[in-house]
């Protein structure tokens, strides 16, 4: 089954010095995650400055140009996971949110995992 999964954090991580070893460790999970099929596609996010919302309320369509002043915390990632089971999942979320612990113990943030809808699964 496939799973989304979003890392969600403030956006004021960007402006914080990253430790290079968490870039290693998470290219290497990353790296791990692709030759054993479970990594589908994932990537981080441009600012929210970089970003637009459209959105439909009452019938109406508004354009809202980023930054979002009114967001405390935002999607900074993304990663589409192909896993056995829900327990899989959460062991690779677990995994993700670990390395980011040891790495930068200052992060705080959270792992969203969801299951894709059953129409959105690859045929085969």
């Amino acid at each position: 089954m496939r799973y989304m999964t979003f890392i969600i954090h403030s956006e004021d991580y960007r402006q914080e010095d990253v430790p290079k070893s968490l870039f290693e460790a998470m290219g290497k999970f990353v790296e791990e995650s692709q030759k054993s099929g479970v990594f589908v596609d994932g990537a981080g996010l441009q600012p929210t400055k970089a970003g637009f919302r459209v959105r439909l309320s009452k019938g109406k369509l508004k354009l809202s140009d980023g930054p979002f002043t009114e967001t405390k915390e935002v999607v900074g990632g993304y990663a589409l996971i192909e896993a056995k089971s829900t327990q899989e999942a959460t062991d690779i979320a677990m995994k993700f949110m670990e390395i980011h612990r040891v790495h930068w113990p200052e992060f705080e943030g959270v792992c969203e995992v969801r299951p894709l809808e059953a129409e959105a699964q690859p045929q085969g």
